[in-house]
């Protein structure tokens, strides 16, 4: 991989990681029309740490109190109880926990299964074609005025889980998902960008284990180090432009984008190189 494929990698990593049109899609369609047999994993992990850390520095204040509250559950658990209905931070960190179960029972039941289907461009591409779809339809859904609780966001959760298919966009599924249930656009905004973290990290966390088994390529530190920052740089300023357009016109737009992708993987993969 030359400095230029993975400046342009971590550029489309960053950019797609938080736009609704899958990250993990556009990484393997471009690493094949790149010609790489295999996806290079390590870069991958660094990409996406890149856009992990791009999620801690745009929620930093958000995120500091709920790590206060987080230690205040472990340490005065019936004070936060008694809270529970004053208490916002205290409440989002347990929705967070309850959305987080079902995508970390298909990481631990169907995780190899998912993996096959990253080695299949045009199997991606019919992803695409239905993120497109549920992308749509957010454009016929008001705005809604339900606050999170924990039906809504364990459903959420479940649209997070079906997000682990390459080419089914992770911040489309659970946006989408959320407007269809009518639940507030600025706990929407909040909630399903703060729910990714520790399922991103806890992906990261197994496949960094992974690697240190087989060790890293020799040679590529600096397109690691090229990736890492221009996923961090172009994330944080796509998560910010997301946040802005969803709150104010919709994500619907979208659609078009990832329908117009699907069909070219389709045509590209499915008969140009058959």
């Amino acid at each position: 991989m030359s400095l230029l494929e993975s400046f342009l990698l971590g550029l489309l990593q960053g950019i797609s990681e938080f736009l609704p049109i899958s990250s993990s899609g556009h990484l393997v369609i471009a690493q094949a029309l790149f010609g790489q047999v295999s996806p290079d994993i390590t870069f991958e992990i660094v990409a996406h740490f890149g856009t992990l850390g791009s999620i801690f520095i745009y929620f930093y204040k958000d995120l500091v109190k709920m790590i206060k509250t987080a230690g205040q559950m472990i340490t005065s658990p019936v004070e936060c109880y008694n809270n529970w209905n004053d208490d916002y931070t205290l409440r989002l960190n347990v929705y967070i926990l309850v959305s987080m179960i079902p995508a970390a029972i298909a990481g631990f039941t169907i995780r190899h299964q998912i993996e096959n289907v990253f080695a299949d461009p045009i199997g991606i591409s019919l992803m695409f074609l239905t993120t497109g779809t549920f992308l749509y339809f957010t454009k016929f859904f008001g705005y809604g005025e339900k606050k999170l609780n924990m039906k809504n966001v364990f459903i959420v959760g479940l649209a997070q889980a079906f997000s682990m298919l390459p080419g089914i966009s992770r911040s489309g599924a659970t946006i989408s998902m959320a407007v269809f249930m009518g639940i507030n656009r600025d706990d929407i905004a909040r909630f399903t960008f703060l729910m990714m973290l520790p399922v991103i990290a806890g992906a990261m966390l197994v496949e960094v284990i992974e690697v240190s088994r087989v060790g890293i390529q020799s040679g590529m530190i600096y397109q690691y180090i090229l990736g890492f920052i221009t996923a961090l740089i172009s994330g944080y300023y796509s998560l910010k432009y997301l946040i802005r357009l969803f709150k104010s016109t919709g994500i619907h737009y979208f659609a078009y984008y990832c329908w117009a992708l699907g069909l070219f993987g389709i045509v590209y993969f499915g008969f140009i190189l058959s």
